[in-house]
């Protein structure tokens, strides 16, 4: 399937490839290059003495990731400002008409996610309005199949596509005592006192949520697409702040040129986006409403610029993050091929930007976090590489020396091989002394974070909640659990702190005694935990002081919230405690492959010394053998430094990975408030929100 989008530069075809088709295509590539070189350092030929289990099921884990890895984008903003119209200028355009529907009056009535699996035929998932009333969360309802309708799309035809489509704007009317179960009811709004007045009846979604399958080349490519209502639907549903838009690599937020920034534009733009994305762009959208031929195109873009400023003086932002656009119009030129337009539309600059964030928010989250990690686990397999290389130029040494001394002369150096080995035993007698007791503090560690102590820590707020479910029992409560989970975090770092004690004293015993690089156990970092509970607390205390929470019946919204928060704050500790079992796997598991590696060398130099002091003909022959592995030994020495490099290569961005030698954990959970990048899969869809 073609995608007709224009360039970088403004005076190119439209028929060309546009920067945001190229950036999100570039990335994809990056990340299979990256699991190509992890691969090449699974397949290395020295794993064969120590890779373990563990390790290795993370270098698959890391690849899994890698493969699973989504660029998301979601729109924000009021009805009416064009979202669903900038979506289908941006990626669907070579439908060569609108793709998902925004005719006027027309506007999507639920949050829609557009992405690709290819684990399910191309379909669009639409989740019953009714479901509100229940306590699953959003993220439970992705994975139960028969609470969604399921409807195939033919991809073949752009007509079918988009009245299959045309679902996600169904409305129906219902009395209000239904509005009010389902969060719908506003008495501030006059639109639904009018409705009532006029029918006794006030209008609503049909569907609650919408999963859009559908195999476009970039979200082929990883890209995926959020399309959410109003202000209302936002409001009523405390999920999408809290999941949503933490995962986003970058977030649009529109406004209209008509209508300026309304009362409901600035309550999104402070309680969604201000504070909550790390990459944010605003459209300034509908400009093509200034284009009304009266006047110069140099006074329209006077117009264009003082609208951008004023813009940016209202929301505290650089003008250069204010793209004004028309969507439609550039939908109109991409389909018409017409390149005058869509350089009038100025949709370019947007997309240019657009990729830009996105590919370099995800290249600082997910390309730092693999790189480092595997970078660390390259060095650590280049120690016992070099093990074994030592280990076979002493056993040369030796047997040479065997060969210009007297049978009785050459039992001095045999007895110094024996004597090491008597110290290494010794060594490894205390060694498994200090692995069982590390063994038993990690249990008394990992129990900490067990999902008992956290579920009886929920239902007891539930409980304090009572029938309330007020904004200062809400308030109240997650600062309790932010207090419990600091103090939570300190014990762990204490008892941390010390099994890395009784960690350091092995590597020291193995450093001093058998030569072993002198080196320190990693630190246990808690940080990530602490922040991710404090950052819900956050954003728990905005919601409670925001007006936009009366929008909708109190004890409906904040139930919803407090389940939402339930969750997340699941999902933190199952994270912490993830991390927390990688680090114990960690603690002493470089140690244990050294001292692995160099008892196989000390057995093989003392086999072949021992050969060689019964039979002087084999002394000969052993040298030729040891002079062999050598030659293998640094031959994969020299493969890890070239797959390291090629690892670091592949970053783009600078960063000084070996500075401390930490390890940057990768996020194996399910989204969180810290906005890590990563993702949520469902039973059917690698829907990545919530």
């Amino acid at each position: 399937m073609s995608i007709p989008i224009s360039t970088t530069g403004q005076d190119q075809a439209i028929t060309t490839v546009s920067n945001l088709t190229s950036k999100i295509t570039e990335y994809s590539q990056w990340r299979e290059s990256l699991i190509a070189t992890i691969d090449e350092y699974i397949d290395w030929p020295g794993h064969a003495e120590s890779l373990n289990a563990i390790q290795e099921l993370r270098l698959y884990d890391i690849k899994e990731i890698l493969k699973k890895d989504q660029l998301v984008l979601a729109l924000l903003a009021e009805f009416s400002r064009g979202k669903t119209e900038t979506i289908n200028a941006l990626f669907f355009s070579d439908f060569n008409q609108r793709l998902l529907p925004s005719e006027p009056g027309r506007t999507t009535m639920c949050p829609t996610e557009i992405f690709w699996s290819d684990k399910e035929e191309p379909c669009i998932k639409l989740l019953p309005i009714e479901t509100r009333q229940s306590d699953d969360t959003l993220s439970y309802l992705k994975t139960t199949q028969d609470v969604w309708h399921k409807i195939r799309l033919d991809i073949h035809s752009a007509d079918a596509m988009k009245q299959t489509l045309r679902a996600l704007v169904q409305k129906r009317e219902v009395d209000i005592e239904t509005a009010k179960k389902l969060g719908f009811w506003n008495e501030d709004d006059p639109s639904m006192q009018r409705q009532l007045a006029e029918s006794g009846k006030v209008e609503i979604p049909v569907w609650r949520h919408a999963l859009i399958n559908y195999p476009h080349p970039l979200l082929k490519n990883g890209l995926v697409v959020l399309d959410t209502p109003g202000l209302n639907t936002m409001g009523a549903e405390p999920e999408l702040t809290l999941s949503i838009l933490p995962n986003a690599q970058a977030i649009l937020f529109l406004t209209a040129t008509d209508t300026g920034i309304t009362k409901s534009d600035m309550q999104i733009w402070t309680n969604y986006v201000q504070k909550r994305a790390a990459h944010k762009l605003v459209v300034l959208n509908k400009i093509d409403i200034l284009w009304d031929g009266l006047e110069s195109d140099a006074e329209v873009e006077l117009l264009i610029q003082k609208q951008i400023r004023n813009t940016a003086h209202e929301l505290g932002l650089d003008s250069k993050s204010i793209f004004a656009i028309s969507a439609q119009k550039a939908l109109v030129a991409k389909i018409r091929k017409d390149d005058a337009l869509l350089k009038r539309s100025k949709i370019n600059a947007l997309e240019n930007s657009l990729a830009e964030q996105m590919v370099q928010s995800k290249h600082e989250v997910l390309g730092r976090a693999v790189v480092t990690e595997c970078s660390n686990m390259i060095r650590a397999s280049r120690k016992l590489a070099q093990i074994r290389v030592d280990s076979i130029k002493n056993q040369l040494s030796e047997l040479r020396e065997f060969q210009h001394k007297s049978h009785d002369a050459s039992k001095d150096i045999l007895a110094k091989v024996v004597a090491e080995r008597k110290r290494y035993e010794a060594s490894i007698l205390t060694f498994n002394q200090g692995s069982e007791k590390i063994k038993r503090l990690s249990s008394k560690l990992l129990r900490h974070l067990s999902l008992g102590y956290l579920d009886t820590t929920l239902a007891q707020t539930k409980q304090d909640m009572g029938d309330s479910w007020t904004t200062i029992g809400l308030n109240r409560n997650i600062r309790e659990i932010t207090r419990l989970a600091i103090n939570l975090a300190e014990e762990i770092s204490t008892e941390g702190q010390f099994i890395k004690k009784h960690a350091d004293d092995l590597y020291l015993l193995f450093s001093s005694k058998h030569g072993f690089e002198k080196t320190e156990a990693i630190e246990l970092d808690m940080r990530r935990f602490i922040e991710n509970i404090q950052a819900l607390e956050k954003v728990t205390e905005e919601f409670c002081t925001s007006p936009v929470n009366l929008l909708t019946e109190k004890n409906f919204l904040i139930r919803k919230f407090f389940l939402g928060l339930g969750v997340q704050i699941q999902a933190i500790f199952e994270q912490a405690h993830l991390d927390c079992t990688h680090w114990l796997n960690q603690v002493i598991g470089e140690l244990k492959n050294q001292i692995s590696v160099h008892k196989n060398a000390l057995d093989q130099r003392a086999e072949s010394l021992m050969e060689s002091h019964n039979n002087a003909d084999k002394v000969v022959k052993n040298i030729a053998l040891a002079e062999i592995d050598l030659i293998k030994y640094q031959a994969q020495s020299n493969q890890l430094d070239a797959t390291l490099l090629k690892l670091m290569r592949s970053v783009k961005f600078n960063t000084d990975l070996s500075a401390d030698g930490k390890v940057v954990q990768l996020n194996m959970g399910t989204a969180n408030i810290a906005n890590s990048g990563d993702n949520n899969t469902s039973a059917n869809f690698d829907a990545p929100f919530i």
